[in-house]
């Protein structure tokens, strides 16, 4: 599988994703939002992008290892997210709540779309 498709489909999402925030900054729901939100956007989503990039990148350089590499990158993301939690939070001091559902929001969706992309490309390699 070429690696483009997923990265395309990978900044359709992103850009997916940013749309209920941009409607909640100019519709009055600004206080949902932290401040430093599109910083954490911006991380995620190039953790996200790296992680798939690079599982795919071992996929196609050696398919057995293609369920070491898609461990190993989750670990590694969710290793990264838990340090850059630690740091926003330690620097910034947002409101608990707040920060819990936009991190959530942010989190749980770069890893549905990860999951799916990867899976997905592994499904077409099956198919061969």
């Amino acid at each position: 599988m070429k690696i483009y498709k997923p990265v395309i489909s990978f900044l359709i999402f992103t850009f997916a994703l940013a749309i209920p925030p941009i409607l909640l900054k100019y519709f009055g729901g600004a206080d949902w939002l932290v401040p430093g939100f599109w910083g954490m956007f911006s991380f995620l989503s190039v953790i996200t992008l790296l992680v798939v990039v690079a599982v795919l990148a071992v996929q196609r350089r050696d398919s057995e290892m293609y369920s070491q590499a898609f461990l190993g990158a989750t670990t590694f993301k969710l290793l990264a997210c838990l340090v850059f939690v630690l740091v926003f939070v330690k620097k910034t001091h947002p409101e608990k709540y707040v920060f819990v559902a936009d991190f959530m929001y942010l989190y749980l969706l770069n890893t549905v779309f990860e999951i799916y992309g990867l899976l997905r490309s592994l499904r077409n390699q099956n198919l061969r």
